[in-house]
Protein backbone atom coordinates (compact mmCIF):
# COMPACT_ATOMS: atom_id res chain seq x y z
CA UNK A 1 0.00 0.00 0.00
CA UNK A 2 2.96 2.68 0.86
CA UNK A 3 4.15 1.89 -2.15
CA UNK A 4 1.12 2.83 -4.78
CA UNK A 5 0.49 6.24 -2.08
CA UNK A 6 4.24 7.32 -3.27
CA UNK A 7 3.50 6.56 -6.84
CA UNK A 8 0.66 8.73 -6.64
CA UNK A 9 2.11 11.23 -4.69
CA UNK A 10 5.01 11.26 -7.05
CA UNK A 11 3.13 11.39 -10.28
CA UNK A 12 0.91 14.33 -8.80
CA UNK A 13 4.45 16.36 -7.83
CA UNK A 14 5.56 14.86 -11.73
CA UNK A 15 2.22 16.39 -12.56
CA UNK A 16 1.99 19.73 -11.19
CA UNK A 17 5.23 20.59 -11.43
CA UNK A 18 5.90 20.06 -15.29
CA UNK A 19 6.35 23.77 -16.04
CA UNK A 20 10.06 24.58 -17.32
CA UNK A 21 10.28 27.34 -15.49
CA UNK A 22 10.70 27.54 -11.99
CA UNK A 23 9.30 31.04 -11.24
CA UNK A 24 5.23 31.32 -10.83
CA UNK A 25 3.93 31.99 -13.83
CA UNK A 26 0.25 33.95 -14.30
CA UNK A 27 -0.75 33.45 -17.03
CA UNK A 28 -4.14 33.20 -16.81
CA UNK A 29 -6.87 36.28 -17.82
CA UNK A 30 -4.71 38.12 -20.20
CA UNK A 31 -6.68 38.43 -23.71
CA UNK A 32 -6.78 40.68 -26.55
CA UNK A 33 -9.62 43.48 -25.78
CA UNK A 34 -10.98 46.66 -25.49
CA UNK A 35 -13.25 48.20 -22.96
CA UNK A 36 -15.15 51.17 -21.76
CA UNK A 37 -16.52 52.24 -18.20
CA UNK A 38 -19.41 53.77 -18.72
CA UNK A 39 -20.50 56.31 -15.83
CA UNK A 40 -24.15 56.71 -16.15
CA UNK A 41 -23.85 60.13 -14.44
CA UNK A 42 -26.10 62.61 -16.42
CA UNK A 43 -27.90 60.10 -17.78
CA UNK A 44 -31.83 58.71 -16.76
CA UNK A 45 -33.37 55.43 -16.92
CA UNK A 46 -31.23 53.40 -18.96
CA UNK A 47 -32.37 50.59 -18.03
CA UNK A 48 -32.53 48.20 -20.98
CA UNK A 49 -31.18 49.84 -23.44
CA UNK A 50 -28.85 48.49 -26.13
CA UNK A 51 -25.14 50.02 -26.43
CA UNK A 52 -22.89 48.85 -28.71
CA UNK A 53 -19.13 48.81 -28.82
CA UNK A 54 -16.88 48.45 -32.07
CA UNK A 55 -13.65 47.78 -33.09
CA UNK A 56 -11.23 46.57 -35.50
CA UNK A 57 -14.70 45.20 -37.27
CA UNK A 58 -15.76 43.50 -34.68
CA UNK A 59 -19.36 44.51 -32.22
CA UNK A 60 -20.34 43.36 -29.11
CA UNK A 61 -23.95 44.37 -28.24
CA UNK A 62 -26.11 44.35 -25.18
CA UNK A 63 -28.43 46.12 -23.25
CA UNK A 64 -27.33 48.03 -20.10
CA UNK A 65 -28.81 47.97 -16.37
CA UNK A 66 -29.59 50.70 -14.32
CA UNK A 67 -26.31 51.37 -11.96
CA UNK A 68 -23.98 54.44 -11.89
CA UNK A 69 -20.83 52.51 -13.88
CA UNK A 70 -20.98 49.64 -16.33
CA UNK A 71 -18.13 48.14 -17.88
CA UNK A 72 -18.34 46.95 -21.57
CA UNK A 73 -15.51 44.44 -23.01
CA UNK A 74 -14.90 43.85 -26.69
CA UNK A 75 -13.19 40.33 -27.18
CA UNK A 76 -10.51 41.00 -29.94
CA UNK A 77 -8.73 37.99 -31.84
CA UNK A 78 -5.34 37.09 -30.31
CA UNK A 79 -3.13 38.56 -33.42
CA UNK A 80 -5.38 41.95 -33.75
CA UNK A 81 -2.92 44.91 -35.01
CA UNK A 82 -1.61 47.22 -32.30
CA UNK A 83 -2.66 50.27 -34.14
CA UNK A 84 -6.32 49.16 -33.69
CA UNK A 85 -7.98 52.09 -35.08
CA UNK A 86 -11.44 53.59 -34.06
CA UNK A 87 -13.36 52.35 -31.58
CA UNK A 88 -16.86 53.20 -31.18
CA UNK A 89 -19.19 53.41 -28.70
CA UNK A 90 -23.14 53.73 -29.17
CA UNK A 91 -26.12 53.92 -26.89
CA UNK A 92 -30.04 53.67 -28.30
CA UNK A 93 -32.54 53.83 -26.24
CA UNK A 94 -35.69 51.66 -26.62
CA UNK A 95 -37.84 52.39 -29.47
CA UNK A 96 -35.42 54.40 -31.27
CA UNK A 97 -33.77 54.69 -34.64
CA UNK A 98 -30.78 57.07 -33.39
CA UNK A 99 -28.32 56.69 -30.90
CA UNK A 100 -28.34 59.40 -27.99
CA UNK A 101 -24.48 58.31 -27.37
CA UNK A 102 -22.62 58.26 -30.74
CA UNK A 103 -18.75 58.41 -29.62
CA UNK A 104 -15.59 57.46 -31.13
CA UNK A 105 -12.10 57.77 -30.58
CA UNK A 106 -8.37 56.50 -32.55
CA UNK A 107 -6.86 54.00 -29.85
CA UNK A 108 -3.83 52.18 -30.07
CA UNK A 109 -3.27 49.24 -27.78
CA UNK A 110 -0.87 47.93 -25.38
CA UNK A 111 1.10 44.97 -24.49
CA UNK A 112 0.24 43.10 -21.51
CA UNK A 113 2.22 40.40 -20.27
CA UNK A 114 0.79 37.31 -18.77
CA UNK A 115 4.27 36.77 -17.08
CA UNK A 116 4.71 33.47 -18.92
CA UNK A 117 6.52 35.02 -22.24
CA UNK A 118 3.40 35.80 -24.03
CA UNK A 119 0.68 38.12 -23.43
CA UNK A 120 -1.77 39.97 -24.97
CA UNK A 121 -3.12 43.77 -26.63
CA UNK A 122 -5.58 45.62 -24.61
CA UNK A 123 -6.47 49.22 -23.73
CA UNK A 124 -8.91 50.91 -21.62
CA UNK A 125 -11.70 53.74 -22.41
CA UNK A 126 -13.92 55.61 -20.24
CA UNK A 127 -17.22 57.19 -21.37
CA UNK A 128 -18.53 60.41 -19.59
CA UNK A 129 -21.07 63.06 -20.50
CA UNK A 130 -18.56 65.76 -20.21
CA UNK A 131 -15.65 64.16 -21.19
CA UNK A 132 -17.05 61.77 -23.73
CA UNK A 133 -14.89 58.75 -25.08
CA UNK A 134 -11.04 58.49 -23.57
CA UNK A 135 -8.18 56.78 -22.71
CA UNK A 136 -7.48 58.60 -20.24
CA UNK A 137 -9.62 57.61 -17.37
CA UNK A 138 -10.65 60.49 -15.26
CA UNK A 139 -10.76 60.05 -11.34
CA UNK A 140 -14.45 60.18 -11.28
CA UNK A 141 -14.48 56.59 -13.24
CA UNK A 142 -12.14 55.44 -10.90
CA UNK A 143 -13.87 56.57 -7.80
CA UNK A 144 -17.61 55.08 -9.08
CA UNK A 145 -15.60 51.76 -9.85
CA UNK A 146 -13.90 51.54 -6.76
CA UNK A 147 -17.16 52.05 -5.15
CA UNK A 148 -19.12 49.78 -7.12
CA UNK A 149 -16.67 46.88 -6.16
CA UNK A 150 -16.81 47.98 -2.48
CA UNK A 151 -20.75 47.11 -3.07
CA UNK A 152 -20.45 44.10 -4.38
CA UNK A 153 -18.20 42.86 -1.91
CA UNK A 154 -20.40 43.98 1.05
CA UNK A 155 -23.80 42.15 2.49
CA UNK A 156 -26.23 43.54 1.49
CA UNK A 157 -28.30 45.63 3.91
CA UNK A 158 -25.29 46.26 6.17
CA UNK A 159 -24.16 50.21 6.08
Amino acid sequence: MRLGVLVIVSAVAVTASACSSSKPCAGVGVTSQVGVMFLQQGYTDLAGTSYELCAGGTCVKDRLEQEDITRVSLPLPGDVDPDLGTVRFRVTPNGSSSPEIDASTDVKLTRRSDGCGGGAYSQGLAFTKEGGLTIKIPSSVTVAWRDHLKSLASPSGSS
